[in-house]
């Protein structure tokens, strides 16, 4: 990982290239973001950098986060996040980043948490077929059908496919790219959707698999 920025969504639009062709697009409001900390394999085990976005109200920070930011002589921030890039070396306390590290052309991977929806049945969660809706189904046409089997093994087992909880998990979409920055106003075009409502918290960075 060489580079790397938090950001929020914005909602999305369309933009138009060179040949006037229409390409859909993801606003993300990114940075500015501070380095709050330099982590090095002498000290923690690792080198990473992390980096504070959003500002927050200092009587809304715990007593410990304010003494991490008073360490950093920086304001308090909303979110951290910490980054492992490959050389930190030009990185130091305090620095701000915006969202020219980014140019158009960027091959980037983008983390958000998804939208939560709630608790769902087997037809939504993982696009399971509907019973027969014939005599003796019964009122039970969206059910996920027989769970165990008999007398072996007795039980169901690990990781079936039933009703739960869905959504509000960390999503990665990979390889998408960068379509336009706009520098003066902290904004980057990423080609295609990414996870998350509007409002939410992402970070991009360069694409590991590009």
């Amino acid at each position: 990982m060489q580079k790397g920025i938090i950001g929020k969504k914005l909602g999305m639009t369309q933009l138009f290239d060179a040949n006037g062709k229409v390409v859909p697009v993801t606003i993300i409001e990114a940075g500015p973001c501070t380095v709050v900390q330099k982590k090095t394999v002498e000290s923690d085990g690792y080198q990473a950098v992390q980096m504070g976005y959003g500002e927050v109200s200092a009587k809304k920070v715990n007593k410990a986060a304010k003494g991490h930011f008073e360490k950093a002589d920086v304001a308090p921030k909303r979110t951290l996040r910490e980054f492992r890039f490959d050389d930190i070396t030009a990185l130091n306390v305090g620095d701000i980043l915006k969202a020219d590290v980014f140019a158009e052309g960027d091959k980037v991977d983008v983390v958000g948490t998804s939208k939560g929806k709630g608790y769902q049945g087997v037809i939504k969660r993982f696009g399971q077929h509907r019973l027969r809706e014939s005599h003796g189904t019964g009122p039970v046409a969206r059910h996920a059908g027989s769970n165990g089997s008999t007398s072996t093994p007795s039980r169901v087992f690990k990781g079936k496919k039933l009703p739960g909880h869905m959504g509000a998990v960390r999503v990665t979409v990979q390889n998408l790219s960068v379509v336009k920055v706009d520098a003066e106003n902290n904004l980057i075009a990423i080609k295609g959707a990414i996870p998350g409502p509007k409002g939410s918290v992402v970070t991009i960075h360069d694409s590991v698999k590009a």
